[in-house]
């Protein structure tokens, strides 16, 4: 435990989280690998309690309890479950754009029912022809009156058949002139007409979890459900990206990771060769003691990268090391626990393979490894993108937060 960083009330929110797991999640675990549909029930049981609205403010409903709070909500249901946790991270996110751009009275329509566990928002933003390159989409928002005409289609949305308002991201101006003006973001509610959900694909890991397609034809969104300015949907997509998508995904790593390594635990105190338990090989001790320090230091960075959120301090870089960190070293020791069980950890009644697929699933979302090491190599160069994201919103995202920046300080660069 990261002592420095965790408040009794940490503490207490983990008990009741893993508690929570345990009893709610885990015997749901094997029909959702087995069946490999979406678990349209386990989202809700989630946001009953609340804790959709972990950094949400006290005065729309939430809980108010930070960034690390967030972490260590989704670091235990990951432990127990990686869809599980990745249910809760992906309406997390879609928080984040309502609390950076919504208008008073958006934070006022969305966040109270989010919070209480009646809505669940999603974010959409990838699709297939531009992948992690935001201003490549092809979706585009027309105005026409006092509403938007929304066309396109949107890959990997997280809680996309389980969502009720969707964040999307679509072209609103010329992306040859203001390439960087050219994005609008819009809450697109997903009962609205033209809204079509293409039937799940089962993924590789996170069985249970919903991150599919949306198609949108024709869809009149009103104008007051546009989030921010018009041209204002790069800062949407990356401020949410940075602030919300990087430290969740940090999480869902996390907890798995724990997960793999206290399989691995009981596996090698449990197994026998020549008499005695697999753990007193030494071979065994030191693969072992490979994924507890992995372990141990990607928790210290994930940790610290949102306590500096949760101080309103600079910490964009420390958000993109810790993703980076937590998935590369969570990949690392669920090969390394598959080494450990053999043949063993091949069988579908081994935790082992499914942590291996699980780990496999958070490589991409919030930006690649390569993505990560590109971003950080600027700030090692001291190439400058405009003020950092943890910056310019420290006065929404800190417990104790700053006064507002200025508007001289408030926009960053594309």
């Amino acid at each position: 435990m990261v002592s420095v960083f965790v408040t009794d009330q940490h503490q207490q929110l983990r008990e009741a989280i893993r508690a929570f797991a345990l009893a709610k999640v885990a015997p749901r675990v094997a029909e959702m690998e087995s069946s490999a549909a979406v678990d349209t029930a386990l989202p809700d049981l989630i946001a009953q309690r609340g804790w959709i609205g972990v950094t949400i403010p006290r005065q729309y409903g939430g809980m108010g309890a930070g960034h690390l709070a967030k972490t260590i909500l989704i670091e235990e249901l990951s432990r127990v479950s990686g869809a599980a946790g990745a249910i809760a991270q992906a309406s997390q996110l879609g928080v984040a754009k309502i609390l950076h751009f919504g208008t008073e009275q958006q934070k006022q329509q969305w966040l109270a029912p989010i919070a209480a566990g009646k809505c669940l928002p999603t974010i959409a933003t990838t699709e297939e022809d531009s992948g992690g390159h935001v201003l490549g989409m092809r979706a585009t928002a027309r105005r026409g009156g006092d509403h938007y005409i929304l066309n396109g289609r949107k890959q990997y949305v997280g809680n996309s058949h389980v969502g009720h308002v969707h964040g999307v991201i679509a072209r609103t101006g010329d992306a040859d002139t203001r390439p960087s003006k050219s994005l609008s973001a819009f809450l697109v509610r997903a009962d609205l007409p033209g809204v079509r959900l293409v039937p799940h694909q089962p993924a590789m890991g996170l069985c249970g979890f919903s991150f599919g397609d949306i198609v949108f034809e024709d869809v009149r969104v009103p104008v007051g459900d546009r989030l921010g300015e018009e041209g204002d949907g790069l800062d949407v997509a990356y401020s949410s990206s940075v602030l919300y998508g990087r430290p969740n995904l940090t999480a869902v790593s996390l907890g798995i990771h724990q997960a793999i390594v206290d399989a691995t635990v009981e596996f090698v105190s449990t197994r026998r060769r020549y008499d005695a338990p697999l753990a007193n090989l030494p071979s065994i001790k030191h693969k072992l003691g490979l994924m507890q320090h992995r372990l141990l230091t990607a928790r210290v960075a994930a940790y610290h990268a949102v306590h500096l959120l949760d101080h309103g301090q600079p910490c964009d870089r420390e958000l993109m090391s810790a993703k980076y960190g937590n998935v590369e070293a969570a990949m690392d020791s669920a090969r390394t626990a598959m080494e450990i069980h053999a043949a063993a950890g091949l069988r579908t009644d081994h935790e082992a393979q499914r942590y291996y697929r699980d780990t496999a699933c958070i490589y991409a979302p919030a930006g690649t490894g390569d993505i990560q090491l590109l971003r950080l190599a600027e700030t090692a160069l001291g190439i400058s993108r405009g003020p950092q994201w943890s910056v310019r919103f420290a006065h929404l995202t800190a417990l104790h937060p700053p006064s507002a920046p200025t508007e001289t300080t408030r926009k960053p660069a594309a």
